[in-house]
């Protein structure tokens, strides 16, 4: 399980979706909404939850999910980028969890998944 004690996550890049290694986690009804990219390491968004994959070892082959279901979610905030500071971040405080803060870097659509995140949640 990826570390989220110190409630963060290193920056993220739009990316292509991976359907293929979080196909296999998907249940009826869930649809992919977008991936976002960090060294190794990425997060899924769905329309139920966000999935983070660990990449682990030198070869890259393991990997740990980690199912962050939307109705555990109990409040969230975005902040968008600004003129000198491109960086975006999506903090989403779960039940039994605590915050877990996501890092955007460069040209995400913070307040689309803003939306989008809320639409499920509210």
């Amino acid at each position: 399980m990826i570390d989220f004690k110190n409630g963060s996550f290193i920056k993220l890049k739009k990316a292509e979706t991976s359907k293929a290694d979080v196909q296999q986690l998907l249940v009826n009804g869930e649809d992919l909404i977008g991936c976002y990219k960090g060294m190794r390491d990425y997060v899924v968004f769905t329309n139920k939850r966000v999935i983070s994959v660990n990449v682990q070892g030198v070869t890259g082959k393991k990997k740990d999910f980690t199912s962050l279901p939307y109705s555990k979610i109990q409040s969230f905030s975005i902040e968008t980028s600004g003129t000198f500071d491109l960086d975006s971040e999506l903090e989403l405080w779960f039940s039994g969890l605590g915050l877990v803060k996501f890092e955007f870097a460069g040209n995400c659509d913070i307040v689309q998944l803003g939306q989008i995140i809320g639409s499920y949640i509210l």
